[in-house]
């Protein structure tokens, strides 16, 4: 497994604007990897968002839908954070990047094309 997230961390960070990458399980909060650029703190802001999927999730619940999380994308001053959730549930990627070097359509892409060996093998 370490050498998958290895290579997602790898391939995440060639998108433009990159600064931040955690794969984080859901039940426990714990950030299996991370990577980062400049001081950005991914494990720090994945167990932050941590509670935003869980707020989602109970939401999901409450209001008695069969849907799943596809992701969560905030947006921010100059940054993106897209939080993309395994078909699973068990864990998420949280992945930031900044918004004036970086096209969101194209980040996302590639974060839906690197993410699937890793969702498959976690």
């Amino acid at each position: 497994m370490k050498e998958i997230l290895n290579t997602f961390k790898e391939n995440i960070k060639s998108i433009d604007g990159f600064l931040g990458v955690s794969v984080t399980e859901i039940e426990t909060g714990v950030a299996y990897d991370s990577a980062a650029v400049n001081g950005f703190e991914p494990e720090l802001a994945s167990a932050y968002n941590l509670e935003v999927v869980k707020a989602k999730l109970n939401a999901i619940k409450a209001l008695n839908l069969k849907e799943s999380i596809e992701d969560i994308t905030i947006t921010l001053g100059k940054q993106v954070h897209i939080i993309n959730v395994a078909p699973s549930g068990s864990y998420f990627t949280y992945l930031a990047i900044d918004s004036e070097k970086a096209n969101l359509g194209i980040a996302k892409s590639l974060l839906n094309k690197y993410k699937k060996e890793l969702y498959s093998a976690l």
